[in-house]
């Protein structure tokens, strides 16, 4: 056993570095996702192999065997939300194009615009882009391709506007378009109290890494969808501070 420690070499250290780290940011990938537990039940199961197999459990290591032969398609179907979630992150984009005097104007934009709708009762959906790219759904909205401003998402979200039913995405600091489809969040874990932008909003956290805002039509709540879960009863200025965190992270 001694002599078998000596005996690696440079490039099986790091082979195994490459593998380890591989699967940590694979790991990172699907964190908090339905992936993550399939992740861990199927390290199990490769588990049980080897120790059926090991210990001569013939029947088991026969069924774990046939089990096994078949899982990338048992994947594939069950899990194909996540897989291309991860699969996106290959091709990532950026959210801001400009220093962070540029960020903190943005913020402020979204901020103004989002109270002041509340406090008309003006229904709202916003998507900010992050690393996961959003393009997908920029095919079905309306190009506005202009500055991130209160007045123009009050214009946008007007309930005359045509296109105020629909979501405003936001990609590279710029509103790119505006009455946007975005997935419906579907599963019984949905509350039947949520509306339809709510649901649109856990819909693309669950594909996307996406930032949503969401204003109620009926109560003027302001609430921010990220990673499938949402914020809701923020007054503005936690509101400014969740953004940021959004972006650029705890400080």
């Amino acid at each position: 056993m001694p002599q078998a420690i000596f005996d690696i070499r440079w490039i099986d250290l790091l082979d195994i570095l490459i593998v380890a780290f591989v699967l940590y940011r694979l790991m990172l990938l699907v964190k908090g996702t339905r992936a993550e537990r399939m992740l861990w039940g199927l390290a199990v199961i490769v588990l049980a192999y080897f120790v059926s197999q090991r210990m001569g459990l013939f029947t088991l290591h026969w069924i774990l065997s046939n089990f096994l032969s078949s899982i990338v398609i048992i994947v594939i179907v069950v899990f194909q939300r996540d897989i291309r979630r991860v699969l996106v992150q290959v091709g990532k984009t950026s959210f801001f194009g400009r220093g962070e005097g540029a960020r903190e104007e943005i913020f402020e934009e979204l901020t103004r615009a989002a109270f002041q709708m509340s406090e008309k009762k003006i229904g709202a959906l916003i998507a900010l882009e992050k690393d996961v790219g959003l393009g997908d759904y920029l095919d079905m909205g309306t190009e506005v391709d202009a500055k991130v401003n209160s007045e123009m998402l009050l214009s946008i979200f007007n309930p005359s506007s045509p296109v105020h039913d629909g979501a405003a995405i936001i990609r590279k600091a710029r509103i790119s378009r505006a009455g946007c489809f975005l997935p419906l969040a579907k599963g019984e874990e949905i509350s039947k109290s949520l509306g339809t932008r709510h649901r649109a909003a856990l819909g693309l956290t669950e594909e996307t890494d996406a930032v949503v805002i969401v204003v109620s039509e009926e109560t003027g709540e302001v609430s921010i969808v990220t990673d499938r879960n949402i914020e809701r009863n923020m007054n503005a200025q936690i509101f400014m501070e969740r953004l940021r965190n959004a972006f650029l992270g705890a400080r």
